[in-house]
């Protein structure tokens, strides 16, 4: 009879801690059955969460700093805005005469004073097509028209952009930690 009340209370202390671990995290009420889970629930941990994070992702600063231009300084910034400003009509020509095509827009940007290079240099440039892009309503990867390009003004600033059938872009900032002048376009 000892051996039965022994097992008795080792599969009752059993039982209670597989339902207190099974009950872990769940909330009851006594009205009824758990209500479901608010947005908040379903939100990451408040702990993993950074400020001014798209979506509230948690590391979304550290998986895409390379993302992040580095600060110009005022003076950068004027001397990258002055070279922008030389910049555009050149594009709006190129794009009316449909030519968008890396030689093309090299030549035009070369007869600006320009020199070709590393882009590492201020004053150098470096134009390239648009590369590879995989549509996921392709099988194959897909090369649009169009070119890059990036324009090293100073250490601190850089004039980049497209040409292509849709438009042109220009934007001025800082260079990119891991492609220098040219606007990051993936991960790592």
């Amino acid at each position: 009879m000892h051996i039965f009340r022994s097992r008795s209370l080792a599969a009752g202390i059993l039982l209670a801690a597989v339902l207190t671990l099974t009950a872990c995290g769940q909330q009851r009420t006594a009205s009824g059955p758990s209500p479901s889970p608010t947005p908040s629930a379903l939100a990451p941990a408040r702990g993993n969460v950074e400020p001014d994070s798209h979506d509230g992702a948690p590391h979304y600063h550290e998986n895409n700093g390379f993302k992040v231009p580095r600060e110009m300084t005022p003076a950068g910034e004027e001397a990258a805005r002055k070279e922008a400003a030389r910049i555009e009509p050149v594009l709006k020509r190129l794009r009316t005469d449909h030519a968008w095509d890396p030689n093309s827009v090299r030549a035009a940007l070369l007869r600006l004073g320009y020199r070709t290079g590393d882009g590492l240099q201020p004053g150098t440039l470096v134009v390239s097509g648009m590369g590879e892009r995989h549509i996921l309503t392709q099988t194959a990867p897909v090369t649009p028209e169009g070119s890059l390009f990036a324009l090293r003004v100073r250490k601190d600033a850089c004039v980049h952009g497209a040409v292509k059938p849709s438009g042109s872009q220009l934007e001025v900032s800082g260079p990119f930690l891991e492609t220098g002048c040219f606007e990051p376009r993936g991960g790592h």
